[in-house]
């Protein structure tokens, strides 16, 4: 099974951490967030991974190939960040027809990659407890179908899931960038055609100062 890593974002609110540096490029303890996450895609069973880059795209490829040399990583290039969305989108043909495990490159997670449910039809999501940045949730379960309320929700999409390629066939055409939660998903989930399962590991999207020193402590604690 293929899988893609989000990576190609400013890392706007991680400034000026990011001001040379690409965000997935930063450390929790001694390696990069990238780093972490593509060991465990590959401890996971992963045999080829697609990573879209953007915003100092060569120093994260080139980055990448130094420490994973003879893993089967390709890159999705995009002059300009195109989106949670339009990134998808612009890689399809790296990913093929069949279903893809997503991460997001800035989630410092030990959530067990292996162990999630793979055969989906539309998408199947992860979710979390919401954390004290959103406490107002994603989306809440009817089962294992994903649903959300117009006011508070119960649980927070980590940024991994299984997304099927074929939904993107249905897209109606969308101005770039696009995120894929709003533009894609969100028909999906209103139509019940969505699942999710949800996680109590450990959970934490880098994408502030605060947040990404919080994952240093809690590296540091746990080891």
């Amino acid at each position: 099974m293929k899988a893609m890593i989000l990576a190609a974002g400013f890392g706007k609110r991680l400034k000026p951490l990011t001001n040379d540096t690409p965000k997935p490029m930063l450390k929790v303890g001694n390696q990069s967030l990238i780093e972490r996450n593509i060991d465990s895609l590959i401890n996971s069973g992963f045999d080829e991974i697609v990573i879209n880059v953007s915003y100092l795209g060569n120093m994260l490829i080139k980055h990448v190939l130094e420490l994973f040399p003879n893993n089967n990583i390709l890159f999705s290039k995009e002059s300009e960040p195109l989106g949670t969305g339009g990134g998808i989108q612009n890689a399809l043909e790296l990913l093929g027809d069949e279903p893809f495990m997503l991460i997001n490159a800035d989630v410092y997670h030990d959530i067990d990659l292996a162990a999630i449910n793979k055969i989906v039809k539309v998408a199947h999501l992860v979710g979390v407890k919401n954390p004290e940045h959103n406490l107002q949730g994603d989306f809440s379960l009817d089962g294992d179908i994903v649903s959300v309320r117009s006011e508070a929700n119960d649980y927070t999409w980590s940024g991994i899931s299984v997304i099927n390629p074929s939904i993107f066939n249905k897209l109606i055409p969308q101005e770039m960038p696009f995120d894929i939660w709003n533009k894609v998903l969100k028909q999906f989930i209103n139509n019940k055609e969505v699942s999710a399962e949800i996680s109590d590991g450990i959970w934490i999207d880098t994408g502030t100062i605060d947040r990404l020193e919080l994952a240093n402590k809690t590296h540091k604690d746990e080891n």
